[in-house]
């Protein structure tokens, strides 16, 4: 599908004044530096080695970049460790997917390759709290109400990946895994994004924030 038409869809400017204030917003934002800043600090020797075991378990690239959908329809480039080796399928993951390698499933399940998205939060293209950013297939599924998950940049984590912290476990379970991420999943993390941000505070960001916190001390150990 094409990418979203920001001349005509903006939901910057179709839900104006809707989630977030712009006070909201800009306390939101500094959080997000400082705390992007404090953990790279102690976790960067942790993202490098990892890249380099990825690189070395994957054949390719020990970073994978793939292209989201952002704040405003904008498309920007995710970054991860690679987990799964460079064939040929759909971007839906099951468990037991075979491109996961086993490394790459110790990744996963561990959030250690979600750690490069620090680069994304500090680039101003991510939060560490919002929306999950999806590809733009998914994204421009969005309806007019769904639209306004875009009006904030999207998050490392969120209330709808909490809910599906094992969705590959789930997709696993059911005879067509696509049509069930499309028709029950996606629909689903929906209504629990535009919720978050329609009813957006920084107290609920702040549980998701210290689960972020949990899995970065996690991490931090590794480069001790």
């Amino acid at each position: 599908m094409a990418l979203l038409d920001h001349r005509h869809h903006d939901p910057l400017f179709a839900w104006h004044g809707v989630g977030p204030s712009l006070t909201q917003r800009l306390v939101k934002r500094l959080f997000d530096l400082a705390l992007a800043m404090a953990l790279l600090v102690p976790l960067l020797p942790v993202i490098l080695l990892t890249a380099w075991a990825a690189r070395l378990d994957t054949g390719a690239s020990g970073f994978f970049l793939q292209q989201r959908i952002g704040r405003g329809g904008r498309p920007f480039l995710v970054v991860k460790i690679r987990t799964m080796r460079p064939l040929p399928g759909t971007t839906v993951t099951t468990l037991g997917d075979p491109r996961i390698t086993r490394l790459g499933g110790w990744l996963r399940r561990s959030k250690l390759d979600e750690l490069p998205q620090l680069f994304n939060v500090l680039a101003g293209q991510m939060s560490f709290v919002g929306p999950r950013p999806d590809v733009p297939g998914f994204a421009d599924a969005l309806g007019e109400e769904g639209r306004v998950i875009l009006s904030v940049r999207p998050g490392i984590t969120g209330p709808a990946t909490l809910k599906y912290r094992d969705e590959e476990t789930l997709l696993a379970g059911v005879a067509d895994p696509e049509r069930f991420n499309r028709e029950v999943v996606f629909p689903d993390k929906v209504r629990l994004n535009r919720d978050y941000v329609l009813h957006w505070s920084f107290t609920r960001d702040l549980v998701s924030y210290c689960q972020i916190l949990c899995t970065a001390s996690q991490a931090a150990v590794l480069s001790d």
